[in-house]
């Protein structure tokens, strides 16, 4: 699948989705944001594809979003805007519910809705120049792209306010260093770095991956009795399916599983 701003190829149970504007450092507009959400349904639908890496193409993941468009908005400005952030939040969601882990190959500056992209990735992995900042109120302007909800449960309250209000830029390292990615490598290894990863997921359980995923997501709102209820509903549909009957003989004959992602 290749569109003028998003492309999504697909190999060996992996799905790459790029950003593709490099002459604007992969800026998010309305269209390029239909065309990530429709990569994300994509993923989400399309059985063969057990794992997902999320990239940009150039020197920048994103810097966020392309201001100049909202500005050519006029008086429109706030309805665009109310479209654009509901069409990146619909491919956020998509990403975080499916059962296919997402891991974020930051291949450069991740600014804006560019940061909370990233940051809404299940894993990320981030190339060693690359630079991360929230940019938000530097412009007027406050948080979206479900960075108000992921970036405290990562820092901590007191870093994400921090983040958010003087919008100091970190290096990968100090992102590392605060938990906002799981691993620093050299620029030109971190698309590998992450479809190695991603490849590993694609040989494993997916949908275990999927509960796993969905469980962990809704632990920070549920009580404690509501949340044990889902857990137990889960694993005992696990243990029935495919891969869940699978797993348990291949621990029991003590030989390697053979998942096949159901």
């Amino acid at each position: 699948m290749s569109h003028p701003f998003v492309t999504l190829e697909i190999d060996d149970g992996v799905g790459v989705i790029t950003l593709n504007r490099p002459d604007h450092g992969n800026a998010m507009h309305l269209e390029l944001l239909r065309e990530l959400l429709a990569a994300a349904l994509h993923c989400d639908e399309d059985s063969a594809v057990r794992a997902v890496v999320l990239t940009g193409k150039g020197k920048a993941f994103s810097v966020g979003g392309d201001l100049q468009a909202f500005a050519a908005q006029g008086e429109g400005v706030s309805a665009y805007v109310k479209e654009v952030t509901a069409t990146l939040h619909a491919a956020i969601s998509r990403f975080n519910w499916m059962d296919a882990p997402v891991v974020a190959a930051i291949n450069g500056t991740a600014a804006g809705g560019g940061f909370s992209l990233a940051l809404s990735t299940d894993v990320a992995v981030a190339a060693e120049s690359a630079k991360l900042t929230m940019a938000y109120t530097r412009a007027g302007l406050c948080p979206d792209g479900s960075s108000s909800y992921f970036l405290a449960r990562l820092v901590g309250l007191r870093r994400a306010k921090e983040l958010a209000l003087l919008n100091p830029v970190l290096t990968a390292r100090q992102a590392l260093e605060w938990g906002m990615v799981n691993q620093v490598v050299a620029d030109e290894q971190v698309l590998a770095a992450a479809l190695a990863m991603a490849r590993t997921w694609s040989q494993g359980p997916t949908r275990a991956y999927g509960e796993t995923k969905r469980l962990i997501l809704s632990g920070a709102t549920e009580s404690l009795e509501s949340q044990m209820e889902k857990e137990s509903r889960a694993i005992s549909a696990l243990f029935a399916a495919p891969d869940g009957r699978e797993g348990v003989n291949a621990f029991l004959e003590k030989r390697p599983p053979r998942f096949q992602g159901k």
